[in-house]
């Protein structure tokens, strides 16, 4: 279960870095990879979520 946190925990901290560097790039493509990086992050970390709360709910 802590590997399954832990992994949660950096997705979000990768996500959340992702979003900022999006937010401060000027250049559209950069803008664009980092919102991109940023939905995979924000994605995996869910799917991570969810089977922490299946193995937990077990």
């Amino acid at each position: 279960m802590k590997d399954y946190l832990a992994s949660l925990e950096k997705l979000r901290r990768d996500a959340a870095e992702a979003a900022l560097i999006r937010d401060l790039a000027t250049h559209g493509a950069k803008r664009e990879l980092y919102d991109k990086l940023y939905k995979h992050f924000t994605c995996l970390a869910d799917e991570v979520e969810r089977a922490a709360n299946l193995k937990a709910a077990e």
